[in-house]
């Protein structure tokens, strides 16, 4: 047996496995997602997102109050989200065009500090492709 055998062992069992958090990266948990004054937010979306999941939910970010309906995203927001934190009991609605056109997919809560890891048909995935939402609560 090779002298480097036992060593690479223990440091296979030492390496910190990626528990829960680790996927969360820098996203607040779901169940975080309130105003300052205490309000309830339906949904935040964030501009920034990285290959690792600490950097995620960074940049400029755009809280959305229960029942927000936005066919239209401000102009610094249409193409932009690459991250998205769903509040608990919420749901939020995107499409890739537009007016509520083109492809659809529904948020469930959640974190997403990665939308490049959500197909948006064959090809393409959902960061920087959302341009019109709906974001409902119960």
């Amino acid at each position: 047996m090779s002298p480097l055998r036992p060593l690479l062992l223990a440091l296979a069992l030492a390496w910190p496995l990626c528990p829960a958090p680790c996927a969360q990266g820098a996203c607040p948990a779901s169940a975080d997602l309130k105003n300052s004054d205490g309000t309830r937010t339906c949904a935040k979306l964030y501009d920034k997102s990285d290959p690792y999941y600490e950097n995620c939910c960074g940049g400029a970010e755009l809280s959305l109050e229960p029942g927000a309906d936005l066919p239209y995203l401000p102009s610094n927001w249409a193409n932009t989200a690459s991250s998205l934190v769903v509040a608990p009991r919420c749901e939020l609605t995107v499409w890739s065009l537009q007016s509520k056109a083109g492809k659809t997919r529904k948020f469930s809560a959640g974190t997403y500090p990665r939308l490049e890891e959500h197909r948006r048909g064959i090809l393409g995935n959902w960061s920087n492709a959302i341009s019109a939402l709906y974001c409902r609560c119960s």
